[in-house]
């Protein structure tokens, strides 16, 4: 998947919290949304008035951001509450990373078909 067609994928299904999210998918979605938070970051600390478009883009991709990281779990064979699993302390952020970077789950499986 390439990385215009992840970020489509991602908004396309906003709030979709079913089916499977393929590892390139999550990747190029959080690297894209990685870089316009730095964007918006540094442009909030030239004109603080823009502070407030950083802040409605955080909102605005709260919803997808939980959605493709809760498919991508369901693609590693988990079920998406996994990932409050990254609230203990100290190592369980470590364990969803792992998860997250892990390879798709062969074959189809109770989350939906084989994505690649």
């Amino acid at each position: 998947m390439s990385f215009v067609d992840a970020i489509k994928s991602v908004f396309s299904k906003y709030a979709t919290f079913s089916g499977r999210a393929r590892r390139s998918e999550f990747w190029f979605y959080f690297l894209f949304n990685m870089i316009v938070t730095a964007v918006l970051g540094a442009l909030a600390r030239a004109v603080p008035a823009l502070a407030i478009l950083a802040g409605l883009y955080s909102l605005a991709v709260l919803i997808p951001s939980l959605a493709v990281v809760w498919r991508r779990l369901h693609d590693v064979g988990r079920s998406g509450a996994w990932y409050f699993f990254c609230l203990v302390p100290l190592v369980g952020w470590i364990f969803v990373l792992i998860w997250l970077a892990s390879d798709s789950q062969p074959g189809d499986n109770q989350y939906g078909s084989y994505p690649k």
